[in-house]
C-alpha cells in the first residue's frame, strides 16, 4: 500500500547531486546497496507499526533493505528530486510488495509533517551532499517524537586504502573529494558524525566503523564494492574533473585504470563507512 504527499519544491537547500541522475548512477546505487546490506543494515530493526522516516531515499536501494529488515514498519520516504522517487516506487513495488510506504516529495528541511510525527528516523548517505549537514539533522529532529532515535550512514573517501599502491589512483579520489565540495558537499563527513549530531541537538551520540575489506578471496566484495560502486561512482565525474581542470583526460584514466587493478589478482582494497544512532532527548 502507499500514498504519497507533496510539498512545495523550495530552492533554498538546493544541492548538485555531484554523481548525477543517470541511469547508469540508479544501477551503481543498487549494486552498492546490495552488496553493503548486511554490513549496513543487520542491526537496524524497527518493531512493527513503527514510524519511520527515510528521509533522501533517492531511489530506494536503501528502502527495499530497510522494509525487509524491519517488516511491518510504517514508512515514508521522502526525497527532493521527484525522478528519484518514482525508481524507488518502483523498486519497491517490485522487491518489497505489500509494504506500507507514503512516498513524499520535498525538501527535508521543510518537512510538512507535525513535530514528533517519527518514532524512527533513517538517513543514508545523504548529508555527505548538504551544505548545512547541521541545520538538516536539527529539522530531522524536529519530526522525531522525544526517546526517538536517528540512524546516519555515511562514507569518508579519506578511508580509502588499497594495494597496488598508486598516487594517481588517490589523484582520482581527491578530484572526487574537490568536486562534492564545489557542490556544497563533504565526501569526508563520515569522520564527523559524533560532532554533527551532537550539534543538532541529539544525544547519546554512538558511532561506530563499518569497514570493507575486498582482496581475492572475497571476489564477491571485489566486484560489487571495488569496481561496480566505488570505481565506478569516481569514473563517472571524469567529464566533471577534465571540464574543471584538475586533470588530463591521460592523467584521469591512469588513475581509474589503477583503482580497478586493485580489484584484480593480488589486489586489495579496503574502505570505512561510519554508522551513527542517537536518541532525540
Amino acid at each position: 500500500m502507499t500514498t504519497e504527499t507533496a510539498g512545495p519544491k523550495t530552492t533554498e537547500h538546493d544541492h548538485r547531486y555531484v554523481h548525477g541522475y543517470s541511469e547508469r548512477e540508479a544501477l551503481r546505487l543498487g549494486d552498492q546497496a546490495d552488496t553493503l546490506a548486511r554490513l549496513l543494515h543487520a542491526d537496524t530493526a524497527y518493531p512493527a507499526g513503527s514510524r519511520v522516516l527515510e528521509a533522501g531515499c533517492g531511489v530506494g536501494a536503501q528502502t527495499v533493505h530497510l522494509l525487509a529488515g524491519s517488516p511491518g514498519v510504517l514508512l515514508t520516504a521522502a526525497d527532493l528530486s521527484a525522478d528519484s522517487l518514482a525508481q524507488a516506487r518502483a523498486r519497491v513495488a517490485a522487491e518489497a510488495p505489500g509494504a506500507q510506504v507514503s512516498w513524499h516529495h520535498g525538501d527535508l528541511h521543510e518537512l510538512p509533517f507535525p513535530d514528533g510525527s517519527f518514532d524512527h528516523v533513517f538517513v543514508c548517505f545523504v548529508l555527505e551532499h548538504l551544505a548545512a549537514p547541521v541545520a538538516a539533522l536539527a529539522a530531522l529532529r524536529r519530526v522525531l517524537r522525544p526517546g526517538g532515535t536517528i540512524t546516519v550512514i555515511e562514507g569518508d573517501h579519506g578511508s580509502a586504502l588499497f594495494h597496488p599502491e598508486s598516487p594517481a589512483a588517490h589523484r582520482v579520489i581527491g578530484h572526487l573529494v574537490r568536486l562534492q565540495a564545489g557542490a556544497g558537499g563533504d565526501a569526508l563527513i563520515g569522520r564527523r558524525l559524533h560532532p554533527l549530531l551532537t550539534a543538532a541537538g541529539f544525544a547519546e551520540p554512538v558511532v561506530r566503523p563499518r569497514t570493507v575489506y575486498a582482496d581475492a578471496g572475497r571476489p564477491g566484495l571485489a566486484e560489487g564494492f571495488t569496481r561496480r560502486t566505488f570505481v565506478a561512482m569516481v569514473e563517472a565525474v571524469r567529464a566533471d574533473a577534465l571540464a574543471a581542470g584538475l586533470a588530463t583526460a591521460e592523467e584521469f584514466d591512469r588513475g581509474v585504470a589503477d583503482l580497478r587493478r586493485t580489484a584484480g589478482p593480488g589486489g586489495t582494497f579496503h574502505y570505512t563507512f561510519f554508522k551513527a544512532v542517537a536518541v532525540n532527548p
